[in-house]
């Protein structure tokens, strides 16, 4: 597997972002529906990353810079075919020492609060991710539980 910069330009991508947001909004309220688009993903504060095995996507996560010392974990996502495989885990490794070359202080995410979502949260938790408030412009949400971990 190997872990490279993305420019969202390969439909195989763009699929993978799609079919993430569409999972989203099955399994959230709208107004709790934090994925960001393939468009959002594009903006100059967004950095995206995909995991490859040789032509085929297993992959991708995302850090959204809120501050120079402060950062994001988005769009952590891992192709349906590689589910329970290990990938997320060194897909957030890779965030997380990008964060840290960066000179980030603190990376901090949001999940959903909903049974479907534990899987995230205990491989965030198994990271020394610690529940904390709302950051940046996120608001109080029964849905969403946000998490932060210092570096």
């Amino acid at each position: 597997m190997y872990i490279q910069q993305d420019e969202l330009t390969d439909g195989r991508i763009e699929q993978l972002i799609t079919a993430h947001v569409e999972e989203m909004k099955e399994h959230s309220p709208p107004e709790s529906i934090h994925a960001l688009p393939l468009d959002d993903l594009k903006k100059q504060d967004v950095t995206v990353w995909s995991a490859w095995d040789g032509e085929e996507l297993l992959g991708c996560g995302a850090i959204k810079e809120l501050s120079s010392e402060h950062g994001e974990i988005k769009s952590m996502r891992t192709a349906a075919l590689h589910m329970r495989k290990g990938i997320a885990r060194q897909m957030l490794t890779y965030l997380l020492q990008e964060a840290k070359q960066r000179g980030y202080t603190r990376v901090s995410l949001e999940t959903g609060a909903m049974a479907f979502f534990e899987p995230a949260r205990r491989l965030y938790e198994s990271f020394g991710f610690q529940y904390c408030p709302p950051f940046g412009s996120y608001g109080e949400d029964p849905n969403s539980l946000f998490m932060t971990k210092e570096l």
